[in-house]
C-alpha cells in the first residue's frame, strides 16, 4: 500500500484509508436513512484486523455512526493489536441530544467525551467538524470552533478536521477554521472539490485531504444491473441514483471499458474509479468503506499512481 503525507500533520497514512461508516448498521435519523444494512459485527472486527495486517491503519468513524456503534466495533479491537498503531479520525455533529443545535458547547463536549470512552482511547488522532451548519445564522461557529481548539490543547485530539457533502461550504468556513485536514465528498460523478476551488486552496495551503465516498456508496462499481430497493435504514435508500436505469445503465457500459482499458490490473475497475482520484492532490487519500475481509484484499491493490492520461480517461467516461 502507497502512504501519502496527510498535508501539515506530517502524517503518513495509506492511499486508500477504512471508512467505518457501515460498522454501525442501519440506522434512521427521523425521516431520514443514515445507516447500512447487513453489516455482521464479526466482519467488521475481522476487517479491520486486516486491514492493519495489510498496512491499512488510518480508520475513520464518527460518533453517530450507529449511535456510537461503529466507534464501539473499532474499541473493541485494542486486544488483537496496539492503539498506537492506527491514526483513528472521529467525528461529530448529526446527533443534538437534548440541546438545540448539534454545535451546542455542553453537548459537543459531552459527545467527545463518549468518543472516547466508546473508542477506549485517551485521545484521537483527528477530530472533525462532521459538517458546516453552524446555525441559520452561523451563531454556533465561533463556540464550535473555540470547542475543538479547546480539546486539542487539552490532548484528546492531535489535530482538527472540517467535512461536509457539499465543497463550498467547506469553503465558506476553512480560512477560519484553518484545519489541519478536511474531508470532502468526492467521485467521479461529483467533482466540486476542483469547481469550488476547494482543490486550490488545499493545494496552496498544503492541507491534508480525505475524500468520502469514492465509490458513490457502491454505486460506480457497475454491480447493480437495475433499480434497487435497500432495507430501511440503509442511506442508500436516499439516494435517487440506485432508482435511476438511464445512469445505472451508463454504469454497466464504462464497468466493461474500465475492464478492458486496466485488464493488467487485479481490479480493473476499482483501480479505475478510486486511483483515478489520486493524481491531483498530493496530500490526499480515499476513504473506502472496507465491508469485510475481500474487500480489505481489494482496497489493498489500490492506491498506485495512475497517469494523468489514464486518470482524465476515466473522468470522462463519467460526464454523462
Amino acid at each position: 500500500m502507497r502512504n501519502i503525507i496527510l498535508g501539515n500533520t506530517n502524517v503518513s497514512v495509506s492511499a486508500v484509508s477504512l471508512g467505518a461508516w457501515a460498522y454501525g448498521g442501519p440506522q434512521k435519523l427521523g425521516p431520514r436513512h443514515t445507516g447500512w444494512s447487513d453489516q455482521r459485527d464479526h466482519d467488521s472486527t475481522n476487517t479491520l484486523v486486516k486491514c492493519n495486517d495489510l498496512g491499512i491503519r488510518h480508520w475513520d468513524t464518527a460518533d453517530v455512526y450507529g449511535d456510537g456503534k461503529s466507534e464501539q466495533i473499532i474499541g473493541s479491537i485494542w486486544d488483537k493489536l496496539p492503539r498506537s498503531n492506527i491514526f483513528l479520525a472521529t467525528k461529530t455533529g448529526y446527533d443534538p441530544g437534548e440541546h438545540e443545535h448539534y454545535y451546542h458547547p455542553d453537548h459537543m463536549r459531552k459527545q467527545m467525551e463518549k468518543s472516547l470512552s466508546n473508542l477506549r482511547s485517551d485521545y484521537v488522532d483527528l477530530y472533525y467538524l462532521h459538517h458546516c451548519d453552524f446555525g441559520d445564522n452561523d451563531e454556533y461557529f465561533d463556540d464550535a470552533l473555540e470547542v475543538v481548539r479547546r480539546f486539542q490543547e487539552e490532548g484528546k485530539t492531535r489535530f482538527i478536521g472540517l467535512s461536509d457533502w457539499d465543497a463550498s461550504k467547506i469553503m465558506k468556513f476553512i480560512d477560519a477554521v484553518k484545519p489541519d485536514v478536511i474531508q470532502p465528498y468526492r467521485n467521479l460523478m461529483n467533482d466540486s472539490f476542483v469547481t469550488s476551488g476547494l482543490k486550490e486552496w488545499v493545494d496552496s495551503h498544503n492541507t491534508g485531504v480525505c475524500f468520502f465516498s469514492p465509490i458513490m456508496h457502491g454505486l460506480l462499481t457497475g454491480k447493480y444491473t437495475q433499480p434497487t430497493n435497500f432495507k430501511s435504514g440503509d442511506m442508500r435508500a436516499g439516494i435517487e441514483e440506485f432508482t435511476n436505469p438511464v445512469i445505472i445503465n451508463k454504469i454497466r457500459e464504462n464497468k466493461t471499458l474500465l475492464e478492458k482499458r486496466f485488464a493488467d490490473h487485479p481490479n480493473p475497475v476499482m483501480h479505475g474509479i478510486v486511483d483515478s482520484l489520486l493524481t491531483d492532490t498530493e496530500t490526499s487519500c480515499v476513504l473506502l468503506g472496507q465491508r469485510n475481509v475481500g474487500q480489505a484484499n481489494v482496497a489493498a491493490t489500490l492506491g498506485q499512481k495512475m497517469s494523468d492520461a489514464d486518470s482524465d480517461w476515466v473522468k470522462n467516461l463519467y460526464r454523462f
